[in-house]
């Protein structure tokens, strides 16, 4: 670009979207909406489902279902009782029958009249509880990231495609009109040959604390709730939601909210396998609790023809004010930012808008539709995409895991010729110096630079590497290494 740094028209286009969309692109679809483009059928063929998972997400599963035509909650599955009674208490206040209870996943799917799922479990269940669903006969809807590790997502791919089930990603952007009308524009060329897509996670994370190890609440499956993870004692830091914070069961803030942006950003590279190499920064910075997983985060992907970098900033930032979520993709004749979940604005090279892109959807209402039309290719977010997509959090994870201790007072060339990666690492720093970070104290983790073969979905030469992408399974809760 010519005349401003790609930084700094970053920050200046997002502010002028922002501007003129409203900033108010992250909208639920109304459930009227859903009653329209769902098509109506008998009384005989109503879809009935059982949702998975209910502390969190899996509520906003409950509300997109009950708005439904043609389809009955007949189930509720969560290893804690009391968000069953929730989930059923919900469920009557609309009017509906009690779904009934059910606290172990392999008890519900012995049910042959149940025709879908949907999952909004922890991210370590993610993928066994949509095997095991589809092998009972079921179709998922299965929340992001649709996998703990890279190699599950393909065994879901290989599962749906197996078994002729229908698979959704829960990336609900992909059925957002704004959201896609500025992706076809990308695609045909308006904003010439693509040759960068950004991804921002700006997403403040207070410290979680520490907390001592301490009884099993009553009424909660533990042992069923800690699945394919190891062993161990029950800790609230652990349980419910702050498991995202910690590796045994979540995949920090790029497999938690970046995970959408991510999926927006391999979407507009119209990308369709696994990037050429990958290579991840980062660390926890600011406080010291029971987290695992990195606040802040650098991931660069190289397409090739293009590159991908991705941003998580879990610390207090102001620098694009109230955008702190959203994507930027550069082109040699322009700019979209992506300023929410279905709001999008285009630019020429001298920061002037082209076009505004808005428009709701309902992701819910395609995964119904597709259950009903029986066609995978129906879906705006089929299972592979949502492979691809949570595997890119996976790969700048596994970099990061990788990475040696290096203080931030020694210079790095680790990058090599890449000026996009040095501009991004600068402002890395700049934002942990605007947040009280002595850097010439601190170090952070610098992973290394590795190389993918597509083909396999497996590292060039490195096991270290290729062991994670994968997990070891704590019996009976393995997710087959063929389907």
């Amino acid at each position: 670009m010519t005349g401003i740094s790609r930084r700094r028209f970053l920050e200046q286009s997002l502010l002028t979207a922002v501007a003129l969309s409203g900033a108010s692109g992250i909208k639920s679809a109304q459930s009227e909406q859903l009653r329209l483009t769902t098509r109506r059928r008998g009384a005989n063929d109503r879809i009935r489902i059982a949702c998975i998972g209910v502390h969190g997400r899996g509520m906003n599963h409950i509300e997109g279902f009950l708005s439904a035509d043609g389809v009955d909650i007949v189930a509720i599955c969560d290893v804690d009782e009391s968000c069953i009674l929730n989930a059923q208490s919900v469920t009557e206040k609309a009017g509906k029958p009690k779904p009934r209870g059910v606290q172990d996943i392999r008890k519900l799917l012995e049910d042959n009249s149940i025709d879908a799922v949907s999952i909004a479990t922890p991210n370590h269940w993610h993928a066994l509880a949509a095997i095991w669903s589809m092998q009972a006969g079921k179709d998922v809807y299965v929340e992001k990231p649709v996998s703990h590790n890279v190699s599950e997502g393909r065994r879901m791919v290989e599962a749906a495609r197996k078994y002729g089930k229908i698979c959704q990603t829960g990336t609900q952007i992909r059925s957002q009109k704004g959201s896609i009308d500025a992706i076809e524009y990308i695609h045909a060329g308006h904003i010439g040959k693509v040759t960068l897509a950004r991804g921002l996670c700006y997403k403040p994370r207070n410290s979680i604390g520490r907390f001592p190890d301490s009884e099993v609440p009553a009424g909660v499956d533990y042992d069923l709730w800690l699945g394919a993870a190891p062993k161990r004692s029950f800790n609230r830091n652990r349980f419910h939601y702050n498991w995202h914070w910690n590796w045994d069961y979540g995949n920090g803030d790029m497999g938690n909210q970046g995970i959408h942006q991510m999926d927006v950003a391999r979407w507009a590279l119209n990308q369709k396998g696994m990037p050429w190499s990958v290579m991840g920064v980062g660390g926890r910075f600011g406080y010291e609790d029971d987290g695992t997983t990195p606040n802040t985060e650098l991931a660069f992907f190289d397409y090739g023809s293009a590159q991908l970098i991705f941003e998580v900033r879990g610390l207090k930032t102001a620098s694009d004010h109230d955008v702190k979520v959203g994507n930027i993709i550069y082109g040699t004749e322009g700019i979209v930012a992506f300023t929410g979940y279905s709001s999008a604005a285009a630019f020429d090279n001298q920061g002037k808008l082209v076009k505004k892109f808005e428009g709701d959807g309902n992701h819910y209402a395609n995964f119904l539709d597709a259950v009903r039309s029986r066609k995978h290719t129906d879906l705006n977010a089929d299972i592979e995409e949502g492979h691809l997509s949570s595997a890119l959090c996976h790969l700048g994870n596994i970099s990061y895991r990788l990475g040696s201790s290096v203080p931030f007072q020694e210079k790095t060339k680790a990058f090599g010729d890449n000026k996009e990666a040095y501009e991004s690492f600068a402002h890395f720093e700049g934002h942990l110096s605007d947040n009280g970070i002595n850097l010439q104290q601190t170090h952070y983790h610098l992973g290394p630079k590795l190389k993918i073969d597509a083909h396999s979905e497996r590292f060039h030469n490195n096991s270290e590497a290729d062991a994670l992408l994968t997990r070891e399974y704590r019996a009976p809760f393995v997710v087959p290494e063929k389907i």
